[in-house]
This record gives C-alpha cells, sequence and structure tokens, in this order.
C-alpha cells in the first residue's frame, strides 16, 4: 500500500441518501488540496450507475460487485491494492452497498487489525435523507418501508461516528433540527452534521473530521442477521444495459426524464416503494466522460437530472439502476414496458437490451466481524 499511510474513509447511508454526491465533492475537496484520491464503489450487482460518474468525472474508481464489502472483504483489500499500483492514491473513499449495514465490525475493524500499518481509519460516516428520515421515524407522512427494511435504515445509523443529514436544502430549518433532536435522543453520543451537497454548505467542516478524526474503538453493535436478512429480501434489485441508436439525432435529456416518469408511474400502480432509481445515457458520439444521468429517491419524488448532454445524439449505452421494495421481476417487467413505451416518442429511435439482472439480495455472510 501507499507509504506513508493512507487515509480510509467510509461513507454510508441507506439507499438514496446521497452517498455519490457527497464521495464525488469530497474527491474534488481532496485532489484540490493536491491529494490523490482512489475510489471504490460497491453493489449487489455489476454495471454501477455510481461507478460510471465518478469516473465520468476522471477519478480512479474500483467496483466490487456482487455483495457488500463485509462479505467481499478480501476484494476490498485487492480492489485497493489495485489502487495503490496504478493511481498511488493518499485517500481511499469507499461507497458501501446502500442497504448494507454492521460495517464497523465487518469492515473498518478487521482492516485496523490486519491492515493497520497501511491505513489510518477515518470515522464511519452515515448520510441520512431528512425527507426519508422524517417519515421513518414518524416526524411526517409520506410512503416508506415496511419494518425490517426500516430495521436496516436504524442500524446504519446506530453503528455511525457521525451522522450526517445530506440534502438538507429539501426541508425547513426548523423541519431539520426537529430531525436532528430526534436522532440525538435515538442515537446519544453520536455527531451530527448537516450538510447540502448541491449548494456546499457544511460539506468543508465534514470533510476536515474525516481527514484529521480517528474511528474510535467502542464495541460492536448487536445485530440480528436474519432481520438484517429478512430486510434486505424485501428489497428488489435491478441492474440494466441498454444500447440506444437513432437514424435521427435525439435528445436524450428528454429521453431520461420521460423513462424515468414512466416508469415511476408504473410503480406507483404496483405500491413499489422506490428506494433508489438511477441512470446514466453515454454517447456514443461524444467525447470522454461525457453523460446524462438522472435520479429519483422516493417514489412521490420528481426525477431529477444531475448531468446534462449540451448537444443531441445518435446513440449510446443506458445504465438503469433501480431498488425498491418490489418483486424483482415486477420491476423488470416495469423497466422493459416503460422502455417500449417511451422510446417511440423519438422518432427513429431503438433500443435494445445488452444486460439485465434482477434479484433480491442473499443473507449477508461477513468474510471477518471483529466484536
Amino acid at each position: 500500500m501507499s507509504s506513508p499511510k493512507a487515509r480510509y474513509i467510509m461513507i454510508g447511508g441507506f439507499l438514496g441518501a446521497g452517498k455519490t454526491t457527497t464521495v464525488g465533492k469530497l474527491a474534488q475537496h481532496l485532489s484540490g488540496q493536491g491529494l490523490k484520491v482512489g475510489l471504490i464503489t460497491n453493489d449487489q450487482a455489476g454495471s454501477l450507475v455510481d461507478t460510471k460518474l465518478l469516473r465520468g468525472q476522471g477519478f480512479a474508481t474500483e467496483e466490487i460487485a456482487g455483495g457488500c464489502f463485509c462479505c467481499r472483504f478480501g476484494s476490498l483489500v485487492d480492489a485497493a491494492g489495485r489502487l495503490a499500483d496504478n493511481a498511488k492514491p493518499d485517500v481511499f473513499i469507499a461507497e458501501p452497498v446502500g442497504s448494507c449495514t454492521d460495517l464497523v465490525a465487518t469492515v473498518t475493524y478487521p482492516l485496523r487489525r490486519m491492515y493497520g500499518d497501511a491505513f489510518t481509519i477515518a470515522p464511519l460516516a452515515v448520510l441520512v435523507d431528512p425527507v426519508r428520515a422524517r417519515r421513518v421515524f414518524g416526524l411526517d407522512q409520506g410512503g416508506s418501508f415496511s419494518s425490517k427494511v426500516i430495521y436496516i435504515f436504524k442500524k446504519q445509523l446506530e453503528e455511525a461516528d457521525i451522522i450526517v443529514i445530506s440534502k438538507s436544502d429539501l426541508v425547513s430549518e426548523d423541519e431539520r433540527e426537529e430531525l436532528k433532536a430526534v436522532l440525538g435522543r435515538e442515537f446519544p453520543g453520536t455527531r451530527i452534521f448537516t450538510t447540502s451537497p448541491r449548494s456546499g454548505e457544511g460539506l468543508a467542516e465534514l470533510f476536515n473530521q474525516l481527514m484529521t478524526d480517528e474511528q474510535a474503538r467502542k464495541s460492536a453493535m448487536l445485530v440480528d442477521y436474519e432481520v438484517y436478512a429478512e430486510g434486505e429480501a424485501l428489497l428488489g434489485w435491478l441492474n440494466a444495459t441498454v444500447n440506444l441508436t437513432a437514424e435521427d439525432e435525439f435528445d436524450a435529456n428528454d429521453f431520461l426524464r420521460a423513462l424515468a416518469g414512466d416508469v415511476q408511474q408504473r410503480l406507483k400502480d404496483m405500491t413499489a416503494e422506490i428506494a433508489h432509481f438511477k441512470m446514466t445515457y453515454s454517447p456514443d458520439d461524444g467525447i470522454a466522460g461525457e453523460l446524462a444521468s438522472i435520479n429519483l429517491v422516493r417514489s412521490d419524488h420528481e426525477p431529477e437530472l444531475g448531468m446534462e448532454l449540451d448537444e443531441p445524439s445518435e446513440g449510446g449505452q443506458l445504465i438503469i439502476n433501480l431498488r425498491a421494495e418490489a418483486d424483482p421481476a415486477s420491476l423488470m417487467q416495469a423497466v422493459l414496458a416503460a422502455i417500449e413505451a417511451t422510446t417511440p416518442r423519438f422518432p427513429k429511435l431503438k433500443a435494445s437490451l445488452e444486460h439485465q439482472e434482477h434479484f433480491r439480495p442473499g443473507k449477508p455472510t461477513p468474510t471477518h466481524r471483529d466484536a
């Protein structure tokens, strides 16, 4: 590994909490200070939108698919080694699966025990969407998840060294303070930060903590792995890659909006609660790293374009990542039906499915667990 010791930062949080945006902002911040950064993304399946977005920003990024960091600990170490060989990072930033918890006992403690000569370990930061959190803790009405999925959501916050109320601009100041008070009562002794990745508010203070503090040693939290597994199994997982070709140029931004809206409506009709739905489009005729992206983090939220293309496209690759509390086969049917309905709205545009996988995550089986 890098010498002197590299910094290992892990930024967790439930699906749709804003992890990838925050990771990108942190990487930009550290790069601006002259530090080399290596990123590690993680998912139950391959073809990640997150990886595409971060690589599109020019960062050296490794992707670990097929299970959480806890269950793919060897792959995590190998990914760090590849980054160390190729990019020689001063800082590694890891983004775990949004449905994963018990990261301290299964990832950071074993990492420090076995590779403490290579890394210093930052406090575990766990991001939380304030709208979702207010619903989970009964402060607001609105779509939420069943109790076993909420078990994972709350366990993520319980093990956090730092809880980050991300996307704080989505709620009023009074609502933020009310949520902070609830989180303070539920998880006493945990530091709470308020940030807005969109505006940059609060990020500098958070990043300073992540770069200067070290994770304190404490007893691992108690986790009922049966409930944890049942909660994960309630979530449908879908990753797909679609090739788009057109005889005439088409507006890819408009296509993403239309497709996201169609999928959203079909899932509403199924009463499926969306945890996170995101897509990227990479034009074949664009420059390297040029992307359009769209993001939806709740069933009743408006799909938001993140990155946009400045010019029409003649074709490219669409990557779809969808996680929702629903049967995965039904998610696949909804996405395919939406593609079939949306494509004809763009003259002479054709869509062909290149790759798809849909499933429920299996029971977590950590490689190590240091209590």
